[in-house]
């Protein structure tokens, strides 16, 4: 998933980044509002780290909120209801 999708569903995703990163308040995402090198920056002023490493954290939040997103979207098998009908 590229930081695209993550910014157009901003509500959806703030979420799992405040999950991610704790010290991030709703203000804060607020004010982020999707905006990636916003989200670095307030990062790594949060958690005292420069900011590569900050940009490597997003970065691989991006990967992983991507293959979580495709695993809510596989097609799952159908199963009988229990009625005996699909």
């Amino acid at each position: 998933m590229n930081w695209d999708r993550i910014e157009g569903k901003w509500k959806q995703s703030a979420g799992k980044i405040k999950e991610k990163w704790g010290r991030l308040t709703d203000d804060d995402l607020t004010v982020i509002d999707g905006k990636e090198d916003q989200l670095v920056g307030k990062i790594q002023e949060l958690y005292g780290i420069a900011k590569d490493a900050a940009q490597e954290q997003v970065d691989e939040f991006t990967r992983a909120y991507g293959e979580d997103q495709a695993e809510d979207y596989a097609v799952r098998p159908r199963t009988k209801s229990a009625s005996g009908r699909r």
